[in-house]
């Protein structure tokens, strides 16, 4: 009697257990992980100019189904998406225009911002237009102010976004260097320009990280991603001078994808 009353304590113990375990495994099954709620803001490095196969809707704005953040909600079926990145967005205008889609319900954030700041448009047709020594004055200029004034302007944006969404994820993404010194370019502007632009691009890359940091973002830095796949190299993510002109110095459909979706996945 005492070996039955062993056996089947035992045995009930074992059901218990076994029970308790399938118990877990179909509340895992039945109850998966909510879908993101994604707002994707920023300038055009994250509307997607470059891309091509741009929104009618979004207009001057240029949002492009083949942009990242385009590719990260088609591929993780956010329970909503909101995408209000614009062509020449400054600090001011995600301030001014794209936030409004921010609550407290919003779990995910994503965000390019500073360039057009720095005045990268007016910076590179100095470079293409007028030589070198113009090029690295210009490049000299856009330093000073990616280093003095741009921080508090990214603040600015930071918090904004913090306090709109105070539990969202939020990754910064930032810029590549545009172009891969001693490549093969036979002509164009002058290394020494490309160097400088480079720096430039470094420089943005480091103050935007920090501040990234400081507020307790993620932080995408591309540049890695993008080696190999510069100006002047043999597999080519962002376009040189092009026409429709505002194409240029942007990054391809290849460049979103294999660059800044690809960043971004390994983040979010």
């Amino acid at each position: 009697m005492k070996l039955r009353r062993t056996l089947t304590a035992a045995a009930t113990a074992v059901l218990a257990v076994g029970v308790t375990a399938f118990g877990h495994a179909a509340t895992a099954e039945e109850a998966p992980a909510a879908a993101a709620a994604y707002v994707a803001l920023g300038d055009s490095y994250s509307s997607g100019v470059g891309a091509g196969s741009y929104d009618d809707a979004s207009g001057d704005c240029l949002r492009s189904a083949l942009a990242y953040p385009e590719l990260w909600a088609d591929a993780n079926a956010p329970s909503s998406f909101d995408f209000t990145a614009c062509s020449g967005a400054t600090t001011e205008d995600v301030l001014a225009s794209q936030l409004d889609p921010l609550n407290s319900g919003t779990t995910l954030v994503t965000i390019s911002i500073g360039g057009n700041d720095a005045g990268f448009v007016d910076t590179m047709s100095t470079c293409v237009l007028q030589g070198t020594d113009a090029c690295v004055e210009a490049v000299a200029t856009a330093n000073e102010y990616i280093s003095g004034t741009l921080p508090g302007r990214l603040d600015a944006v930071y918090t904004a976004i913090r306090d709109r969404a105070p539990n969202a994820q939020v990754v910064v993404l930032g810029y590549p260097r545009i172009y891969q010194l001693d490549g093969s370019c036979s002509f164009g502007i002058s290394e020494e320009s490309r160097a400088a632009i480079n720096s430039a691009a470094d420089n943005m890359s480091d103050v935007i990280g920090k501040r990234a940091a400081d507020h307790g973002f993620t932080y995408g830095d591309v540049r890695t991603a993008f080696t190999g796949h510069e100006i002047c190299s043999d597999a080519e993510w962002l376009h040189s001078v092009t026409w429709p002109i505002t194409d240029s110095y942007h990054p391809t459909a290849d460049g979103q994808s294999g660059g800044y979706y690809a960043v971004l996945d390994a983040l979010a």
